[in-house]
């Protein structure tokens, strides 16, 4: 996978989980808040691996 591609879906990552988190924080369901902060933290992954990827294609 891309750098570009990587960071694309760091943002999907990123922004779904933080929808879920706040669901999550609305309906009083610690699960999907849960949920949505383990997928934040998988966005923040990958957007770190699209980094390492872009500065070692250059």
């Amino acid at each position: 996978m891309s750098s570009t591609n990587d960071k694309l879906n760091a943002a999907g990552n990123k922004l779904a989980g933080s929808a879920k988190d706040a669901a999550g924080k609305a309906t009083d369901n610690q699960e999907l808040q849960g949920e949505g902060k383990a997928q934040k933290a998988k966005g923040s992954v990958q957007d770190a691996v699209g980094d390492v990827k872009g500065k070692l294609g250059k």
